[in-house]
């Protein structure tokens, strides 16, 4: 399915997004201190320590990112279903809007509208998922172009 979109959104949903989702993997699995710390732009010295199910919650989230690139890469490299990757492609779209959403909400309007001072974490949370978003919904409303068409031989008349 994937040789079947325009060529930017096949590069973005096929090898850009799924490396950023295994960077999502990573994070917590690697440190778990600092993605939590990371998730909340602070000024610099401010040092928190975190319990548990902190902990817990983020390396559940990170496990998440791994799902989700799972399912990307089973959902765009193996449907020859258009049908069944512009519903992935609405489901990820809606999720984009409540990730931002809820991101912006948690760090408040000073800290959003002060890009500066974003963190990589926020830039991937805020920037680069404004940018996906935006990139599924000129995909979807068809400003990259037509899909590809599979070629379909003619059938026999019997």
């Amino acid at each position: 399915m994937a040789s079947r979109l325009p060529a930017f959104p096949r590069t973005i949903f096929t090898i850009i997004e799924p490396i950023s989702l295994v960077g999502g993997f990573l994070g917590p699995l690697l440190d778990a201190n600092w993605f939590i710390a990371q998730q909340l732009d602070k000024p610099s010295g401010i040092t928190t320590s975190y319990d548990d199910n902190a902990r817990l919650v983020a390396l559940q989230l990170g496990n998440t990112y791994g799902l989700l690139f799972l399912i990307g890469v089973a959902v765009l490299y193996t449907t020859t279903e258009l049908k069944v990757v512009r519903n992935y492609i609405i489901a990820l779209w809606i999720a984009d809007i409540t990730h931002v959403g809820l991101t912006c909400w948690a760090l408040g309007y000073d800290q959003v509208v002060d890009v500066s001072s974003w963190s990589a974490v926020t830039w991937g949370n805020v920037g680069f998922t404004t940018f996906l978003c935006l990139t599924r919904t000129a995909w979807l409303l068809g400003l990259f172009g037509p899909d590809r068409q599979i070629a379909t031989a003619p059938k026999k008349k019997t």
